[in-house]
C-alpha cells in the first residue's frame, strides 16, 4: 500500500497501545495522544491550571533542552508512517518533533528502558511541525519489528493525537508453540483488510479488530445499494493458513444486516490477489440474521489460504469476521495445518 495511513495503526488505545511516561504534561495529559477520537475543542473551557486541551502539552520551557514521552505499541511491528496532529493547538504547537524506537521483550518500566543497554533507533530524524494540522511523515528507516517509541517535541509545547501506522509482526513462534487454533484475519495477528466496495457508514478495519463490537459505529457498514451487485471487502490473512472454522458477526446491526453472505479464499503471493487468481468458496452463500453472532464450524476446504473475500448481499453492516485455523508451514503443509 503506498498510503501508510491505510495500515494498522499500532499506538492504538484500543489495541493495547500507552504512553507509559512523559517528563512533563503540566498542562494536559500524556493519555490523550492515543485516544480513538478526533480532538475537539471546547471554547471557553479552563482548568485550574490553563485552557483545557485535548491533548498532550508540556509547560513553557524555561531552560535548554526538550520534551519527551514513551510510548508502548499495543501490537509490535514495523514503521512505516506517523502522524503527528496538533490539531487546535495554534500558539502552542511543538515547532519540531523527531521518533526512536527499540524492541524490548515483556512489559518493561519506563526506567528500564532507559537503561544503557536498550538500543535507541532514530526512525524520523528532527522534522518541523505546523500548528492545527495533521503532519504525515514517512518512515523510511525499517528498524525491524519494535515495540515501543520515544517521542520527541522540540522544545516543548501541546500534541493533539499521536497515529504510528505500520504492519502488524506476531509472535508466530510463540503462538506455534501453544498449538491452538488462532484467528488468521484478526489485525493482532497481522490480519489486514486491504479493500472494500464501499464503507460509507463504517471502515472495513473495525471488521477485525479484537474484541465484541461497541455498538452499530464499531464495524463496516455500506450505503443502501439501489441496484444490481452486491458489497465485499478483502482481508489478506496474517499468515498463510488453513481455515477450520469462520465467525459472521452481526451484533448492534438491526436494520441493516446483510439479507446473506458468502466467503470465498485464495492462495497468492501477491498482496492484492489478480484477475486470474483461483477462487475457491469456503462458506456459500447463507442467509445472515440481525444483531447475531453466526458460528460456522463445517468449513470444507481448509486451506492453505492467504486471503479471503467476505461477500455480503445485497449491502449492509457487519460488525466482525473470524478466520479461525492454524498457521501452515509452507516446508511442510499438511502437518502444520493439523
Amino acid at each position: 500500500m503506498t498510503d501508510f495511513t491505510e495500515l494498522v495503526d499500532l499506538a492504538a488505545e484500543r489495541l493495547g497501545g500507552a504512553v507509559l511516561a512523559a517528563n512533563d504534561e503540566f498542562f494536559a495529559p500524556k493519555e490523550n495522544l492515543l485516544k480513538a477520537g478526533e480532538a475537539v475543542w471546547i471554547e471557553g473551557k479552563y482548568t485550574d491550571v490553563g485552557k483545557w486541551m485535548d491533548g498532550w502539552e508540556t509547560r513553557r520551557r524555561r531552560e535548554p533542552g526538550h520534551d519527551w514521552c514513551l510510548v508502548r505499541l499495543g501490537l509490535p511491528g514495523v514503521l512505516r508512517g506517523v502522524i503527528v496532529d496538533t490539531s487546535h493547538f495554534r500558539g502552542n504547537y511543538p515547532e519540531a518533533c523527531s521518533l526512536e524506537t527499540c524492541s524490548a521483550a515483556g512489559h518493561p518500566t519506563p526506567e528500564e528502558l532507559s537503561r544503557d543497554d536498550v538500543v535507541w533507533t532514530e526512525v524520523l530524524p528532527r522534522v518541523t511541525l505546523q500548528g492545527n494540522a495533521k503532519n504525515p511523515f514517512p518512515i523510511e528507516r525499517d528498524a525491524g519489528r519494535v515495540t515501543h517509541l520515544r517521542f520527541r517535541i522540540y522544545p516543548d509545547g501541546g500534541v493533539a493525537r499521536l497515529r504510528v501506522h505500520g504492519e502488524v509482526v506476531p509472535d508466530w513462534a510463540r503462538l506455534a508453540r501453544f498449538g491452538v487454533e488462532v484467528d488468521l484475519a484478526s489485525v493482532e495477528n497481522g490480519g489486514l483488510v486491504i479493500a472494500a466496495s464501499d464503507m460509507f457508514f463504517g471502515s472495513r478495519h473495525s471488521l477485525i479488530v479484537p474484541g465484541p463490537p461497541h455498538g452499530m459505529h464499531d464495524g463496516w457498514e455500506t450505503r443502501r445499494r439501489r441496484g444490481p451487485g452486491h458489497d465485499w471487502a478483502l482481508v489478506k490473512l496474517g499468515t498463510r493458513g488453513a481455515v477450520h472454522r469462520i465467525e459472521v458477526d452481526t451484533s448492534h446491526f438491526k436494520g441493516n444486516a446483510p439479507g446473506s453472505c458468502s466467503i470465498e479464499v485464495c492462495d497468492t503471493a501477491d498482496l492484492l490477489p489478480q484477475a486470474g487468481a483461483d477462487w475457491r468458496e469456503v462458506l456459500p452463500r447463507t442467509p445472515l440474521r440481525p444483531h447475531t453472532l453466526h458460528r460456522f464450524d463445517d468449513v470444507i476446504e481448509t486451506g492453505p489460504f492467504t486471503h479471503a473475500r467476505l461477500n455480503i448481499h445485497p449491502d449492509g453492516g457487519v460488525a466482525r469476521l473470524r478466520l479461525f485455523g492454524r498457521p501452515v508451514d509452507s516446508a511442510n503443509p499438511e502437518e502444520s495445518a493439523r
